[in-house]
């Protein structure tokens, strides 16, 4: 191992293989590392054994659950857009021609203790119970008009320069109310918190425009897809006298790289702690009640609902993505950890569940780099967010490969290249 790399990478996660992917690409020599002997970091995914082992510390799953090997579970499982920067980005790498996609059943949002299917358009707007007669007339001209905007076209922006209104002046033009705005902002724009309403419009239009656009892609009941069959030593990161990175060790053998790539469980002393994501993982015999029974959904519960400062996620798949056998259903749910009792804290989200066969907890920290990689070469992944999307992770691999190369990435490919999705 005494050649010498452009970039070694270190970690099987999604963001160091989709970088990995990247990097290749452009003829740069790229060594990828793990530590473990399973593939896939933090985001593997796990049959049945594996699994329980994890969570109970024991090799015997109860035989109610069928067979092992039929369960690949996840442990990070986010949905896809279907015309999202993620899919561009995996067409770029040529990824698509190794997975298959399904489009996902269902999308919806917890409003005033009830799931509702999430309205992407202003004809669904007019159907949605969760709007008045009048709140539906003024949601379905806002969708009209945020469906016709046109960014390069001014007179399909209403005389408003959205780079200066904030969403929250663009929603009073509409006099759209707070509990409408709860879905958009969270459900369809996908954002996280609240901020975005004192911040310029432009991108919560351009977000809402993406999910009908991703909706539209393959007129599926959702705007996300989902890859069927789901997604040792600790190498020693080497380093000169200036703190530059030289090269990596494993076994005895160092490889030299000009830069290095990881997750940040590879370089504690260039991290930081920025929060802590309580999760569930439930394993059913159902899908979740009141989502037309869909067999792989998402339900956002935006925080004004459960009086939170955080939103709540729950994702669901089966054995029609085949990550469980037949009949077996696999359920998460996740949020920004704010007490350190998960199971308390994700109740609202589990009790949209139903009956569950199993049920599994955990909390786990959340990182971010602390370095400067022009000072050393190292470039280090932020930790997955408690979110069932790939829209925020996407941008962190986005902003990664512009400081490792310097350029920013071209994502103008054809997306017909991934129409290997089924309806």
């Amino acid at each position: 191992m005494d050649e010498e790399y452009d970039v070694i990478v270190l970690g099987t996660g999604l963001k160091e293989c989709i970088l990995s992917g990247l990097l290749s690409v452009d003829r740069l020599k790229v060594l990828h590392m793990d530590r473990n002997d399973y593939y896939g970091g933090e985001s593997t995914s796990l049959n049945l054994v594996q699994l329980w082992k994890r969570f109970k510390g024991s090799d015997n799953p109860p035989t109610h659950l069928d067979s092992s090997r039929d369960y690949n579970v996840d442990m990070i499982p986010k949905f896809i857009m279907a015309n999202g920067a993620l899919l561009r980005v995996l067409i770029h790498t040529n990824v698509t021609k190794y997975l298959n996609f399904k489009s996902v059943d269902g999308s919806y949002v917890y409003s005033k203790g009830k799931v509702h299917k999430v309205p992407a358009t202003d004809m669904e707007a007019l159907k949605s119970p969760l709007m008045g007669i009048f709140e539906k007339r003024r949601a379905r001209k806002f969708f009209i008009y945020v469906q016709e905007y046109d960014e390069n076209v001014p007179k399909t922006h209403e005389g408003m320069d959205l780079t200066r209104v904030t969403t929250r002046e663009l929603v009073a033009k509409y006099g759209l109310d707070a509990n409408t705005m709860d879905f958009i902002g969270h459900a369809l724009a996908l954002h996280r918190d609240d901020r975005y309403l004192e911040e310029p419009a432009l991108d919560t239009v351009k977000r809402m425009k993406l999910y009908a656009e991703s909706l539209a892609r393959f007129a599926g009941g959702s705007p996300y897809i989902y890859p069927l069959y789901g997604l040792g030593e600790l190498p020693q990161v080497e380093f000169n006298d200036e703190g530059m990175v030289i090269g990596v060790t494993s076994e005895g053998e160092t490889a030299k790289c000009k830069k290095v790539v990881c997750d940040p469980s590879y370089l504690h002393n260039k991290v930081r702690k920025v929060g802590k994501v309580a999760r569930a993982i439930a394993i059913m015999s159902h899908p979740i009640p009141n989502t037309n029974d869909s067999h792989s959904v998402q339900v956002i519960l935006p925080q004004k609902q459960l009086g939170r400062k955080s939103d709540m996620y729950l994702f669901c798949c089966s054995y029609s993505h085949n990550v469980a056998p037949k009949g077996k259903f696999i359920a998460f749910v996740s949020t920004e950890a704010e007490t350190d009792q998960p199971e308390i804290e994700l109740k609202p989200g589990i009790d949209i569940l139903g009956p569950v066969d199993e049920i599994f907890f955990e909390t786990y920290d959340r990182y971010e780099p602390s370095n400067e990689p022009s000072q050393d070469n190292c470039f280090i992944s932020t930790s997955y967010d408690s979110t069932t999307h790939f829209e925020s992770t996407v941008d962190d691999v986005l902003n990664m490969y512009t400081k490792i190369t310097g350029k920013v990435l071209d994502l103008n490919v054809d997306l017909g290249a991934a129409s290997d999705a089924e309806e």
